[in-house]
């Protein structure tokens, strides 16, 4: 409208933990009085679910939503207004907001094509006998809790397989792979802790290989079965050295097996849509193309693990997710700006879209150990 010169939502924070308040504050800058019958603020998160099946050859469109927070409040005039509207005079107005977030579990902030979890600030400026201004803000909820020191995280998880091969009446020397994950949940920016030993008495080389692998499972009630999708990304590989017949070899994870910044697990919190992670461990024949796999869940938590007894605390930030993984691949049309051309240069590689928002994940930043 001609007279609001400025209309903006701001937060005092982009990301929110469950159980904090939210704080901000909804900017108007007016050039002239007019009436305004109310300014209304609605907190809501929601989760959506939609993609298209084939029925009886017909191709339709299956979707489903879930609301995990709906408040409201008016933040000037009344909810139900009776007698004259009042007047907001000209110039630069703030007026101030709050919400307290559920104490429950929350799903993490999600994006991707089949569906996503979405946290937003919806404000209305109610003016009579004109189109309400309406603005949004998006903001990440940072979520469910899991903590790495839960005690069933820190249980090491052990592993075996072996396999002997026969020739006729000859059985050759069996070939043994042990493993060991020291603990099962890892924020991103952690390594995760796996050692591998490998007894090759057989006839041919063998390469341990790792794998872990993102799978993420939506849901839309229909009828008694409804539908269902399930997606699947590699996150990370390692490929080991080849192991010679009559040695032995081991290995320690160390740093090689670092979480990228991606979603965390997200099982029972949302009927949607789940998230979890699965390390595969492979040892590989080079010759027979056999293998021996064994397959270790993996926790991607929030809260990330602390050295018992030690004064040195995380180094939290929060980052964007990976592109490789659901989460990261996708930006949803509503975020883009499309090509903004700056005017500086004629060429295709100056012009950008620009993303006005994308949901943030926990990582912890190993500290330099360079000193000045």
């Amino acid at each position: 409208m001609d007279y609001i010169r400025e209309f903006d939502i701001r937060l005092d924070r982009e990301m929110y933990y469950a159980g904090e308040t939210l704080v901000g504050h909804v900017v108007l800058d007016t050039v002239e009085n007019f009436k305004l019958r109310a300014v209304r603020v609605v907190l809501r998160g929601k989760a959506h679910a939609e993609w298209k099946v084939v029925v009886s050859g017909d191709r339709r469109t299956v979707k489903d939503d879930q609301y995990f927070i709906d408040d409201r409040a008016t933040i000037w005039g009344k909810d139900k207004p009776e007698g004259n509207v009042p007047i907001l005079p000209r110039g630069l107005h703030q007026f101030p907001f709050q919400f307290q977030l559920p104490e429950s579990s929350l799903p993490c902030s999600f994006e991707s094509r089949p569906g996503f979890i979405r946290y937003y600030i919806k404000v209305t400026v109610d003016i009579p006998y004109a189109s309400p201004p309406q603005g949004m803000k998006y903001f990440t909820i940072i979520g469910p809790h899991i903590d790495c020191m839960d005690e069933h995280y820190l249980k090491p998880m052990v592993g075996q397989d072996k396999r002997t091969t026969c020739c006729l009446c000859c059985e050759k020397g069996p070939v043994v792979l042990r493993t060991q994950l020291e603990r099962s949940a890892y924020v991103c920016g952690e390594s995760i802790k796996l050692r591998a030993s490998i007894d090759n008495q057989g006839e041919e080389e063998v390469r341990l290989k790792v794998k872990l692998i993102q799978y993420v499972e939506y849901f839309i009630d229909r009828g008694v079965l409804g539908v269902n999708k399930e997606i699947q990304h590699l996150v990370l590989e390692y490929k080991g050295e080849p192991v010679r017949p009559n040695t032995r070899s081991k290995w320690d994870s160390a740093q090689s097996l670092v979480v990228p910044v991606m979603p965390p697990s997200l099982v029972g919190v949302c009927r949607l849509l789940q998230i979890y992670y699965v390390l595969k461990v492979n040892l590989e024949f080079e010759k027979s193309g056999d293998d021996l796999q064994m397959h270790f869940p993996i926790t991607i938590a929030t809260v990330p693990f602390r050295i018992p007894n030690s004064n040195q605390q995380p180094n939290i930030h929060y980052e964007v997710s990976c592109e490789h993984v659901e989460g990261g691949l996708y930006i949803g049309p509503e975020f883009l700006l499309g090509e903004v051309y700056d005017g500086t240069s004629s060429h295709d590689s100056q012009r950008e879209t620009v993303v006005l928002y994308r949901p943030v994940y926990v990582t912890v930043v190993k500290p330099s150990t360079q000193h000045v």
